[in-house]
């Protein structure tokens, strides 16, 4: 049995904090610096990078913080695994060479390809590869921004195996990053479903930096040092069980609640998807071994789909906003004016639109203290292939009724705007074996690894919940964030929002009154759209996944939080007749 390996990390987004890294690096101990820096958004966002420089599709930034700790990474052993090589791995890998060479260090460096399909999409889709990754249908229609499987880990061990101190890749899952250093680490087979799983999951936990200690927590006041919060790392034994804690001395903390809330981000389905196993996470068991420490066991795990899935993003024509305040009584007097003076002075309505969205916020307060309890904000978003029409002819029309309609008008944003182009997100699928992944040492060979994964028959049966009755007695009318927690994001155009309990009574409550029916009552803007409902008794959890909430996803969304991070908190917001048993 080998010894567990510490992967920890230093990057949740492209964005996230810069001195991520050294703090890795030098508050502790760790085996490997790992980081993810891609999602969809930033495929998108990279591509416009890549167009303006051609080879510079990468998260620069980790290029940064290699220079920052790169000599420190060498003398202590210390490995790397990222994903920031984006759109242009092979640059990257180019870029932290060039890093290392005027530090005067020789690490060897080696990225991941192959997950880049735009090179070869005319064939792919003549040859009918390509399926929409939800309903099945064929695509079709190439005009395509970028196109990128997700692939695993086997190219990352390889590239270990390869004696690679920092690895580069593209595309890959999330998880992929953690996943890849503990199965070279513990001589894993593709076959060894378990440990794989308890590796994705770990890595799961911990790819979003501080989601794991602390950030993004619905109790986060009870959490020490949010000033400065912690990054996490993950103790993988060879099993596939891990420990997830930080370094000493810093903010935040690890708990059941913290994790439990991090596995609830951005899931579906209690299968869990992935390149090189499907994690049952209805198997998942977490347990506090110390302050600042949660064990994770119990983890199984299935053979993966034959396809992986693909991120595409479209050009999705043009788009333009205004937002119009409305202010103190006869609120929604004020927007039907608006609303119709607007379009009157338009030489468009809206359906002359591919897309018009008009939507009222109502933020203001009765009887409000100060001016800006008062306000109430009036949205009308556009979308259209032609940009004349979402630009100065939709926007210009606001300065009509500037002076002409209500009282107290003033908008927020500045004046009439030029439209904007916007990106459209497609998830597909591709049958794995026509992604192979190509690794590539800079000086040295490249090796070609198979993403197929060998197929199994494996039952697994879901680890059952506490065994506990629902509190009787009294009840009062409270937020339902008293007693639970929560955690929302996006899935593409769909959102996911997971609840959590803290108590097994507590638990029993919630999965017999969070029906599908009493989440659609509770958030009506979900109403009319299709919701999943997904238990996981063994988190004390439910995670509902709202189809189509985001539209084609973030980078089109109109929605003010485009990417749902907000969802979970305004359900613990609503008021229900809670057990007084169960309210501190």
């Amino acid at each position: 049995m080998t010894e567990p390996v510490r992967v920890a990390n230093c990057s949740g987004f492209f964005g996230d904090r810069l001195s991520a890294a050294r703090e890795m690096v030098e508050g502790g101990e760790i085996d490997f610096l790992t980081g993810d820096w891609l999602a969809e958004l930033t495929m998108l966002i990279l591509s416009r990078t890549q167009a303006k420089r051609p080879g510079g599709g990468y998260a620069r930034t980790f290029v940064m913080q290699m220079e920052q700790v790169m000599g420190t990474c060498l003398d202590k052993g210390i490995k790397v695994v990222t994903n920031a090589g984006g759109l242009d791995p092979d640059g990257c890998a180019d870029a932290v060479a060039e890093v290392a060479n005027k530090l005067g260090l020789s690490p060897t460096v080696a990225y991941v390809a192959g997950d880049n399909l735009m090179p070869q999409m005319e064939d792919l889709l003549a040859a009918d590869q390509l399926r929409h990754f939800e309903t099945g249908d064929p695509i079709k229609e190439a005009s395509f921004l970028t196109a990128n499987a997700y692939l695993g880990c086997w190219g990352i061990v390889e590239a270990l195996n390869m004696g690679a101190d920092i690895v580069i890749t593209g595309r890959t899952t999330d998880a992929a990053v953690v996943c890849g250093p503990a199965a070279w680490h513990h001589q894993w087979k593709r076959d060894d479903w378990n440990q794989l799983a308890g590796a994705v999951a770990a890595g799961h936990v911990i790819e979003c930096g501080t989601q794991a200690t602390g950030g993004n927590y619905s109790f986060f006041t009870e959490v020490p040092g949010m000033v400065r919060t912690g990054f996490p790392w993950a103790d993988i034994a060879a099993d596939g069980s891990s420990v997830i804690g930080k370094h000493e001395g810093t903010g935040g903390e690890v708990s059941i609640g913290t994790v439990t809330s991090q596995l609830l981000y951005e899931i579906g389905g209690p299968e869990y998807l992935g390149p090189d196993v499907t994690t049952r996470f209805d198997t998942i068991e977490v347990e506090e071994l110390e302050t600042d420490r949660v064990r994770m066991h119990g983890i199984k795990g299935e053979p993966p789909p034959s396809t992986l899935k693909v991120c595409i993003n479209r050009a999705g024509g043009f788009r333009n906003d205004v937002s119009i305040c409305l202010t103190g009584l006869d609120i929604e007097a004020k927007a039907a004016l608006i609303e119709e003076a607007f379009w009157a002075s338009s030489p468009y309505g809206p359906e002359d639109y591919a897309q018009a969205t008009i939507r009222l916020m109502r933020n203001d307060h009765e009887d409000p203290e100060t001016n800006e309890q008062g306000v109430a904000i009036l949205k009308i978003s556009v979308k259209d292939p032609d940009p004349e029409k979402v630009g100065r002819s939709f926007s210009n029309g606001i300065g009509d009724l500037a002076l002409a309609t209500i009282p107290g008008f003033f908008g927020v944003g500045g004046g009439p705007s030029n439209g904007r182009p916007f990106g459209v997100y497609e998830p597909a699928c591709i049958p794995s074996k026509t992604v192979p992944q190509n690794v590539v040492v800079l000086g040295g060979e490249t090796r070609q690894v198979s993403s197929v994964i060998p197929d199994a028959d494996v039952s697994v049966v879901a680890t059952p919940g506490p065994d506990a009755s629902v509190p009787t007695g009294a009840t009062r009318r409270a937020p339902l964030g008293l007693v639970f927690g929560s955690r929302s994001g996006d899935k593409g155009g769909n959102a996911n929002l997971g609840v959590f309990a803290r108590s097994d009574e507590a638990w029993a409550w919630l999965d017999g009154f969070l029906s599908t029916e009493k989440f659609k009552e509770l958030l009506p803007e979900t109403a009319s759209m299709q919701v999943d409902r997904h238990p996981l008794p063994a988190l004390r959890s439910v995670n509902f996944v709202i189809h189509g909430l985001l539209e084609e996803g973030v980078a089109a969304s109109t929605r003010q939080d485009g990417q749902a991070k907000s969802l979970g908190e305004w359900l613990r917001a609503r008021v229900v007749d809670l057990p007084e048993a169960l309210l501190p």
